[in-house]
């Protein structure tokens, strides 16, 4: 599927926001004119394509389930497009992951009345968030969590939802949401199709995690299983394996490099990511201190010389 160009300009906006754009940059961001798209995918599930991470709406009788919150200023519209599937209330929250464009909405969706769950690391990040003016309200955090294991299973609505914990992939505290019926999984954001994959170490994410986090999903998803991306079109399982196979050259050369006794300086100097960046749109835009793919190649390094 071909991305429109809304699309690919949410999916700009979303490569902005996870650059380490702080939480105050982000909030003066100009939320009146985004529009939430609402997208079906089975009998009683949808999506909600504002600004931030896509948003899954499971909706009937028994109540709404949602995964993640986007940003708090959203929250009306968010709501008001809800409502247009479905008049019962919004009782759970799932976060993906720690990002604000996944979690800054988690307080006004509590005191609207819903239960937030997310991972154990997941609430200790959002918990150890830096002290700010006014102070964050602490009704964002999940108040419901989990660890590794077997997967958190809702049964609402004729579905059966699993929260799928993946070992520290993009962050620390990263959910797979599975929809068994509707055979389509939200993997959250440590698979992009748009600038090189982020694997945010400051929050705990780990290029083996992330790896194995894609062979799960791999393992987990059947032939016509939509997945979900954080950001950007839907996907199949087979559009992964280019994907991880582009992990896997690109740390293999900086494996090599490394062992030739190569500087981060002289790796990110050797343009390690050269033969992928004319096929992965975005690559070579500004995120951070240079581009997508320094960035990319970074981490790399650093988590080889880390031994990780």
């Amino acid at each position: 599927m071909e991305p429109t160009m809304a699309r690919v300009t949410r999916t700009v906006l979303a490569a902005v926001v996870l650059t380490g754009v702080s939480l105050a940059a982000q909030q003066q961001q100009d939320f009146s004119k985004v529009e939430i798209k609402t997208t079906k995918i089975g009998p009683s599930f949808y999506t909600l394509e504002g600004q931030g991470g896509t948003i899954g709406a499971l909706v009937g009788p028994d109540g709404v389930f949602l995964v993640d919150s986007q940003f708090a200023p959203l929250t009306d519209k968010i709501v008001a497009a809800v409502k247009q599937i479905s008049p019962t209330p919004i009782k759970f929250v799932v976060n993906t992951h720690v990002h604000p464009d996944h979690t800054a909405g988690n307080a006004t969706f509590a005191k609207l009345g819903a239960v937030l769950f997310a991972r154990e690391e997941l609430r200790e990040g959002l918990a150890r968030q830096p002290a700010t003016t006014p102070p964050r309200d602490p009704a964002r955090l999940p108040v419901v969590t989990y660890g590794m294991g077997d997967p958190v299973k809702f049964r609402m609505n004729g579905e059966t939802v699993e929260l799928i914990p993946v070992r520290a992939a993009h962050t620390g505290g990263d959910t797979m949401i599975r929809f068994v019926n509707a055979d389509a999984i939200m993997i959250g954001d440590f698979y992009r199709n748009f600038g090189y994959p982020f694997i945010d170490t400051n929050n705990g994410g780990s290029l083996k995690g992330a790896l194995e986090a894609l062979d799960l999903t791999m393992k987990i998803a059947g032939p016509n299983t939509r997945l979900i991306p954080g950001h950007g079109t839907f996907i199949n399982r087979t559009d992964i394996i280019p994907y991880r196979d582009m992990i896997l050259a690109v740390q293999a050369k900086v494996q090599q490099l490394i062992a030739q006794g190569k500087s981060q300086q002289e790796v990110l100097a050797a343009k390690v990511t050269a033969p992928y960046d004319s096929k992965v749109p975005g690559g070579l835009l500004p995120a951070g201190a240079g581009t997508s793919a320094d960035r990319f190649v970074s981490m790399v390094y650093s988590q080889l010389k880390g031994g990780e």
